[in-house]
């Protein structure tokens, strides 16, 4: 009988937790009621909020750099434009290796996650950057897994998922880099 109870009373735990977890996440990231759905519900919307957290410190760190006067201004490009900074930067874990490449005019961030390399770029919002960075990656031969995009007023956060090839002979500076020219 006690096996019997403690396991009613761990259900019913589980069934409030999920209820209140449904409660907190927006409807439509939850396609139906059962509980693998719930958690991959919360999961994505979980992982939508880190994206906008990083959008949001991206733009106060921008902010806080280089205040604009003005509602939105334009970036300018050309030759007065400064050197990016580059910095590596090396986790002990070395799933977790990875470089950054930071710019007035964006933060362009790869790491390498398992055989893959996740690539974050934060910009004000340029027309047809997102097909630059796309079409640079295709010309490296890099196959793009997934493309996440999140703005926030002219702020936008493209996070890309790309598959790294056995002949790839770029390393993870090298392609920050590439994608950081890509906004110039």
């Amino acid at each position: 009988m006690s096996h019997i109870t403690v396991e009613r009373n761990r259900r019913r735990q589980m069934n409030e937790h999920l209820k209140v977890l449904r409660s907190m996440t927006p409807c439509f990231y939850i396609k139906r009621g059962d509980q693998a759905s719930i958690i991959g519900g919360v999961i994505e919307f979980i992982k939508e909020m880190q994206l906008v957290l990083e959008l949001l410190e991206s733009k106060k760190r921008r902010r806080s750099i280089s205040p604009s006067p003005g509602p939105s201004p334009k970036p300018v490009l050309g030759p007065s434009t400064p050197q990016s900074e580059h910095s590596t930067i090396l986790h002990e874990n070395i799933k977790e290796l990875g470089a950054s490449c930071n710019s007035p005019v964006a933060d362009v961030e790869a790491k390498i996650s398992g055989s893959n390399v996740v690539l974050r770029t934060v910009s004000r919002r340029i027309p047809g950057q997102v097909v630059k960075i796309i079409s640079l990656l295709e010309n490296l031969s890099l196959e793009i897994l997934h493309l996440n995009i999140s703005s926030m007023e002219d702020t936008v956060l493209y996070s890309f998922v790309i598959k790294i090839g056995l002949e790839c002979q770029l390393s993870v500076e090298e392609l920050a880099i590439e994608v950081q020219k890509s906004f110039s």
